[in-house]
């Protein structure tokens, strides 16, 4: 994309209110990643979730494919001030999945729990939204390593630091407890619309 065009696509956006302050528009799809993509056996994979739910449960690689799936189209956003527009994802809606195992009064906060010992933390009130997934496809394709797989959530109101990658469990908690990147000084909540980038109203 050459620069005139992709400015005039930036003002197309910020016109359509699609593209939040401090933002600029990305055709491409950048790797942002602390540390290497941890390896991925289907034999061996699990995802389980646990706390503050009615059933602890875990699913295998292939249980989990079996789930019903949903394809949403939707923009991303990322800290470091990129955002992607009508983007592709497929996976299962988090609100439905819930209801395989039940969710108790007490849960108010999410947290993925990812390889390497990863995590973040979301609101439960926030993964409740209808474009929020656990997601394996993008744009049709199994979703690469460089971009979460095989497992990922998608918080797309929320900056993509939300969106965990390489997910291997959810912990439904009574309590907030920060992650790896909020314990490092990032904004807890992480809304784009409100440039939640850092704790301290930092800018990059």
């Amino acid at each position: 994309m050459n620069i005139l065009k992709r400015r005039q696509e930036e003002e197309q956006m910020k016109k359509a209110n699609r593209l939040p302050p401090g933002q600029s528009l990305t055709n491409k799809f950048p790797v942002l990643t602390y540390g290497p993509n941890p390896p991925f056996d289907p034999a061996t994979w699990d995802l389980r979730v646990f706390g503050e739910v009615e059933n602890e449960m875990r699913w295998s690689w292939a249980e989990f494919l079996e789930l019903p799936t949903t394809t949403i189209t939707t923009d991303i956003h990322c800290v470091t001030r990129w955002s992607k527009f009508d983007t592709q994802w497929e996976g299962v809606l988090f609100r439905d999945f819930m209801n395989l195992f039940g969710v108790k009064p007490s849960a108010k906060f999410v947290i993925a729990h990812c390889d390497y010992g990863y995590t973040t933390n979301t609101p439960l009130e926030a993964m409740l939204d209808d474009d929020v997934l656990l997601a394996y496809k993008y744009a049709g394709d199994w979703l690469e390593p460089d971009h979460g797989g095989p497992l990922r959530t998608l918080v797309p109101k929320l900056y993509l630091w939300k969106s965990a990658k390489f997910l291997r469990a959810l912990e439904f908690s009574p309590v907030d407890k920060p992650g790896f990147w909020e314990r490092g000084g990032y904004h807890n909540t992480g809304d784009p619309w409100q440039e939640q980038r850092f704790q301290h109203n930092g800018r990059f």
